[in-house]
């Protein structure tokens, strides 16, 4: 696939110079970020493939300028067909008709048994599966698409000719509705806003917005049918005022929300309340004083296991818990609940969550086929404000998926979630970030990082439905990268002790991460043989398959540790916690620093991702406080030891670059 055209408003947002951080790569960042918005701009025409003709014969057929449909078909799925699977947002196709009825839930995963709180010295929280919610009539647009076309519901989903001319009457239809008959694709800025679904101006307007920045600057892909290009007309205009016509409610909030201002963000509080009579019988989140108090250190990517309603309902519930952010899939909408200053019950480490923001995403880790390209731009819009607002590098070590937070001590690892899952793009969301990945194609480093080619990389998982555990799940593009114990595909899959302490390997089933690696995630290197990679991975090698024509890793520079000399193990924790004298004078219980069940050996070599996270507990038991930091003096590091990220205490190891020795 093309790399896709990078998001080139709120220039406010690129992110300062990460303090206390490694800064190693930033500048090379920035420097291809760049590279690929140029390229961006001046796509070359697609020459005439099948998908761009389906474009250009329902464009004639309705009436609408091609560069509408293309740049509202982008948006919603850059053009691609998903072999005919539901998108998280009940969409099919390119144009990503809803059809709520059809598209099943009913597979929904619950995906795992952690105490989102993640504070084992207070009472655990149980989080129930999210019931799939009823069927919202705005995601039912193939029903009027059919009405339009006279297409029957099963080739709108199903046939990609037929999707796209779906899209081009319901355009239509808006323009007719708002008595416009220009032709001038400025004139449409109304019907697409329309066609996002959105029920309230701001969202609308965004999407908009978006679409026509994607026509003044261009974009090329190729597709499942062959490639797809938007020529750039950097002078479009749009007639936004076409927007307070379509009788939108107002996307003002009840109180200020911390977004974007374009974002369209809406205020819809998680309740901070006493729900029954013990002093902890509160909720759903901690009040505090961030990043004053403790730094936001992280941004967390989760995604829901059901929709946006479901979301929005549990999160106004006091004896529930809470995330930061909650987003839809068929248009971009966000909701925030909690203040980034306070901190909300959602990661699963007490940690974590004290110095995390979390962003849930509608859709499915297992069922969730694909996400859309607005809920993408969205989310990616709004982490880069927040990463610019908090000092937060722009790295898969701080910007990191639910499935990336460590179990706390031993008995939590194995109830951790494991959203957003394999199928989720951090290679396009990075490149949406203006931080794609990047390698220095020199292959005496010892550092690799991941990235694969999304769309060609497609490994065999099974359990993608859950009345069906032992099914192969669909064929799909993912970002998960498998390890095996020897340079073969043969040799068996790694050992996760945490996963698995009655010493069992790992699996190929979709929520088993126990021997595999993501996308942006960077390693040390441990052994090379022909075409083969072994990484260092929870205390062993392990081996990948990285061939020179479709490589999954790219050799890349850092900062490594190793134990010191004269220790053959050092211990990994899940957690950055002060040491026990740090506790004296504050009447509050010391937190056992207990380690993880892994081993680092001696010879053995992980990558660096923070080199000194804040050593607190934050203490918040009751509503009536006082809630209290406690800061240590004893300084961890951050480090990829698996596919979660874990700690270790400094004073145990060296730390090397990269290229040291591998």
């Amino acid at each position: 696939m093309t790399r896709s055209p990078l998001l080139t408003e709120d220039t406010m947002a690129r992110h300062a110079p990460p303090r206390r951080r490694i800064a190693a790569g930033l500048a090379a960042s920035a420097l291809i970020a760049t590279g690929l918005a140029a390229l961006s701009a001046a796509p070359a025409q697609a020459a005439g493939s099948e998908r761009q003709q389906q474009y250009s014969r329902a464009a004639a057929e309705f009436g609408v300028p091609e560069s509408i449909l293309l740049g509202v078909s982008y948006m919603e799925s850059r053009w691609a067909d998903h072999a005919g699977q539901p998108s998280t947002g009940a969409g099919y196709g390119p144009m990503h008709l809803t059809d709520a009825a059809e598209a099943n839930a009913s597979g929904t995963h619950h995906d795992g048994d952690e105490d989102a709180r993640g504070d084992e010295s207070r009472p655990l929280i149980t989080t129930p599966e999210l019931a799939p919610a009823a069927a919202d009539p705005a995601l039912q647009t193939l029903d009027a698409a059919a009405a339009l076309t006279g297409a029957d519901e099963a080739s709108l989903r199903a046939d990609a000719a037929q999707n796209i001319r779906g899209g081009a009457a319901l355009l239509a239809a808006h323009q007719r509705d708002l008595g416009v008959t220009s032709s001038s694709p400025a004139d449409w800025f109304g019907a697409v806003a329309r066609y996002s679904g959105a029920t309230d101006a701001g969202t609308a307007g965004r999407f908009a917005q978006d679409v026509f920045e994607l026509i003044r600057t261009g974009a090329a892909e190729d597709t499942d049918a062959g490639p797809v290009s938007l020529a750039a007309q950097p002078d479009l205009e749009a007639a936004e005022p076409q927007l307070s016509e379509l009788g939108l409610r107002s996307s003002h909030a009840p109180e200020a929300t911390d977004c974007p201002a374009n974002l369209g963000c809406e205020w819809i509080p998680a309740p901070y309340e006493q729900y029954g009579p013990k002093p902890g019988d509160y909720g759903n989140h901690d009040q505090a004083n961030r990043p004053t108090d403790m730094s936001i250190d992280y941004i967390v990517i989760h995604d829901i296991e059901g929709y946006y309603s479901s979301a929005v309902d549990m999160v106004q519930d006091p004896t529930y818990v809470s995330w930061q952010y909650t987003m839809r899939s068929t248009d971009g909408h966000t909701a925030q609940h909690v203040k980034p200053e306070d901190v909300a019950w959602h990661a699963g480490n007490w940690y974590v969550n004290s110095h995390s923001i979390g962003i849930e995403h509608e859709g499915f880790a297992a069922n969730g086929a694909w996400y859309t390209e607005t809920l993408y731009r969205t989310s990616a819009r709004l982490v880069r404000y927040l990463a610019h607002r908090f000092n937060i590098p722009l790295d898969r070590a701080h910007i990191i998926g639910h499935d990336n937070v460590p179990g706390t001590i031993p008995s939590t690892i194995r109830g951790m979630h494991w959203d957003p899952g394999p199928y989720w793009d951090w290679s396009h969301y990075f490149d949406l970030l203006g931080a794609p990945f990047w390698g220095i194609g020199w292959q005496g480093s010892g550092q690799v990082v991941i990235d694969p080619d999304f769309q060609r990389n497609r490994p065999a998982m099974v359990g993608c439905d859950s009345k069906k555990p032992a099914d192969p799940c669909p064929d799909r593009a993912s970002s998960t990268v498998f390890l095996y114990s020897g340079p073969s595909f043969d040799a068996p899959l790694l050992y996760d002790i945490g996963l698995r302490p009655n010493g069992d390997r790992s699996t190929r089933h979709v929520s088993d991460h126990g021997s595999r690696v993501a996308t942006g995630q960077q390693y040390s290197v441990a052994d090379r043989q022909g075409d083969w990679l072994a990484i260092w991975y929870l205390g062993q090698k392990g081996w990948l398959y990285n061939p020179a024509d479709n490589p999954v890793a790219k050799q890349t520079l850092g900062l490594i540790v190793t134990p010191k000399k004269g220790k053959a193990t050092v211990p990994v924790y899940g957690r950055a916690y002060p040491e026990e004298a740090a506790y004296a004078g504050t009447g509050i219980a010391y937190q056992t620093i207990t380690p993880l069940p892994y081993t680092f050996a001696a010879g053995q070599r992980y990558t660096i991702g923070d080199l000194s996270p804040e050593t607190n507990y934050f203490w918040a038991k009751t509503m009536a406080g006082p809630n209290v930091v406690v800061n240590g003096q004893m300084r961890y590091y951050e480090i990829q030891f698996g596919h979660r990220i874990m700690y270790v205490n400094a004073a145990d190891v060296d730390v090397l670059p990269s290229f040291w020795k591998w």
